[in-house]
């Protein structure tokens, strides 16, 4: 009697939602032919959608749930987006590779295991610590921006887990793309980059991601606040992150072709600050 009565109910909530459809279709176009189409379509989905919660209602299973997997996340125009150097419609580069391929690829050679890397930790960090600060203050930014010179790549360094490495050569494989709002949210292969593609490329190389994000699906990847080496922050509108001490942002770079890789830490106030645990 239970079973009966509640696939009753949610027969009925599932009517009421097609009558509701069906009265907005017909305001848009009363009279058309559309408007028929469409109401049609949502009186015979919503009958298909009954008969199902029915039949799983009275088999005892429990009804199924409507909703993207990755959830929902705000999204809101990158406020950045002008200190990024959004590429012409000139500006054209060869699509990336496959982010895990290329972390693979330029891992450096005889880097230690996480297990070796986790032994010595204690006696490696005051040296990690003195070793970072000394690169930064090597590093100049181009003019015009806080890039960093040269090709754009920075060393991947040997002291630190194999996933942070990967992490950083993914980063380095796409530094010099240029800048395109929406860029790399499609596919990890993409011939440009926004802010939150190029997050995600690098994060993907280390195999800390399955998919592409958004700066808003980016406030909830992994745990909250920094990490040791991976730091991400993200809000609705925008992300980057800190890898081995490093910031890796999109918002001043030197050029449309410029490396993400900059050199100064930036404000992170209205930031939320993620890590993956262990880093």
């Amino acid at each position: 009697m239970t079973v009966a009565r509640k696939a009753s109910a949610a027969l009925a909530c599932v009517l009421a939602a097609s009558a509701i459809a069906a009265c907005g279709e017909a305001s848009v176009g009363a009279g058309g032919a559309t408007a028929t189409k469409s109401t049609r379509a949502n009186r015979s989905s919503a009958t298909a959608l009954a008969d199902a919660v029915v039949t799983r209602s009275s088999q005892g299973h429990s009804l199924p749930s409507v909703g993207n997997s990755r959830g929902v996340a705000k999204e809101a125009a990158d406020p950045l987006e002008a200190d990024s150097y959004p590429a012409p419609a000139s500006a054209k580069h060869a699509s990336a590779a496959t982010p895990t391929k290329a972390g693979e690829a330029i891992v450096a050679a005889g880097a230690p295991s996480d297990a070796e890397v986790r032994e010595e930790l204690a006696q490696m960090r005051a040296a990690e610590r003195s070793a970072r600060q000394s690169q930064q203050l090597k590093l100049t930014p181009v003019p015009g921006g806080e890039s960093i010179g040269g090709n754009g790549t920075i060393p991947i360094p040997s002291g630190v887990p194999e996933v942070v490495q990967k992490v950083i050569a993914g980063a380095n494989e796409i530094a010099d793309f240029p800048y395109v709002y929406g860029g790399g949210h499609a596919s990890f292969v993409d011939n440009a980059y926004d802010c939150s593609g190029s997050v995600s490329y690098a994060l993907a190389a280390g195999g800390l991601l399955g998919a592409p994000e958004t700066s808003g699906e980016l406030e909830s990847w992994g745990a909250p606040g920094p990490g040791k080496y991976i730091t991400v922050y993200a809000n609705a509108g925008h992300t980057y992150m800190y890898v081995d001490g490093l910031l890796y942002d999109t918002a001043g770079r030197s050029g449309v072709y410029a490396s993400r890789w900059l050199v100064q830490p930036t404000d992170n106030e209205g930031f939320v600050a993620r890590h993956w645990h262990g880093l």
